[in-house]
């Protein structure tokens, strides 16, 4: 097969988001764990390639005016010249009219959130998937539906009146990167927050939870991730560290020093940085959202007040080594190996029905 996947991702600043580590992290795997194919990434901007691979390989761009029109002439015209089977959208889009037959990734239908946390920054960013996501659905131009929870195909189905079969949950894995790392220089303790800085994440919530727990004591909240521009910075306080974008090395080692990852999302598709630092050995403290319990599995704390989870975490050392060991156990269930095989699955079923 010569299966085309969207690129688009790998090119936006800040690469170490959710989706651009689903799409390299994907790709990556998808072209080791199937040699006799070729993947070939497409996208109407430039990107970086997430590996080398004799059977990867960089699509073209748009060669003119016209096919700057990407999703509706540029990226049909690239496939036929590619002579690609399948196409895959990683993010909520695939070519209409459809020459081949497409897969569709709906992360989570966060475009629809009508949630206290939804702004109007939001709601401008969404606009466009709320207009067309709808109608590539219906008009079949999305063959099948792939999401990362059963959580959110029961969404997906419901929301879209789909048949079921026309919907497959296949989850995430963490990166082989992500793994615990020994102690550094003695520093003091501190609660993580990792990933994008958004109203959706509730990071708000976290730091007024920390505020309070520093009463009683002496602990840091370090904060790593990309921030919104419309989001405002808090005012200084001794102990909340601000990161900011941080490597995979770096990140990883912060995971593994910290108490726990706070991750009190309001809604959340799967929640990867929940299983990246699980599979760094460290606890979880999350939210009620029920991707984040599905993907936590029984591993991780699951509350409503945070600065009560906090405690008991710095109180008790014992709980927090029990759910070290609960977090290791339950981020080995979860590979990319499996993650590209049951992906290349519905290419295939793609070309048989």
């Amino acid at each position: 097969m010569r299966i085309a996947l969207d690129s688009t991702p790998l090119a936006h600043a800040g690469r170490i988001g959710g989706l651009a580590r689903y799409t390299s992290q994907l790709v990556a795997t998808l072209a080791r764990e199937f040699p006799e194919d070729e993947f070939i990434l497409v996208s109407d901007q430039p990107f970086e390639m997430p590996a080398t691979a004799p059977n990867l390989c960089r699509g073209n761009p748009p060669r003119n005016a016209l096919e700057r029109r990407w999703w509706t002439v540029g990226l049909s015209r690239e496939l036929r010249r590619q002579s690609a089977d399948v196409f895959h959208g990683v993010n909520f889009s695939v070519p209409f009219p459809s020459t081949i037959p497409a897969v569709l990734t709906i992360a989570d239908l966060s475009p629809w959130a009508t949630g206290a946390w939804v702004d109007d920054a939001w709601r401008a960013r969404s606009a466009r998937v709320r207009k067309r996501l709808p109608w590539l659905i219906r008009s079949g131009a999305a063959r099948h539906i792939i999401t990362l929870s059963e959580a959110v195909r029961a969404e997906i189905i419901r929301f879209f009146r789909l048949d079921p079969a026309r919907v497959t949950a296949i989850p995430l894995a963490a990166a082989e990167s992500f793994c615990p790392q020994p102690s550094g220089p003695q520093v003091r303790p501190y609660f993580l927050y990792a990933g994008m800085w958004e109203p959706r994440k509730n990071v708000d919530a976290l730091i007024a939870a920390w505020s309070a727990i520093r009463a009683s004591f002496d602990v840091d909240l370090v904060i790593a991730g990309p921030r919104r521009e419309e989001i405002p910075l808090p005012p200084a306080c001794p102990g909340l560290l601000l990161r900011g974008e941080v490597s995979e090395d770096e990140l990883a080692a912060l995971y593994s020093g910290a108490v726990a990852l706070l991750y009190p999302s309001h809604y959340e598709g799967f929640g990867l940085p929940v299983l990246e630092a699980m599979q760094c050995g460290a606890p979880v403290i999350i939210s009620r959202d029920p991707a984040l319990v599905e993907t936590a599995g029984g591993a991780g704390l699951i509350t409503e007040n945070i600065c009560e989870a906090m405690r008991a975490l710095l109180e008790n050392p014992q709980l927090r080594a029990q759910m070290q060991a609960r977090s290791l156990a339950r981020a080995a269930t979860f590979s990319w190996a499996q993650t590209a095989r049951s992906t290349h699955q519905i290419y295939r079923s793609m070309l048989t029905t």
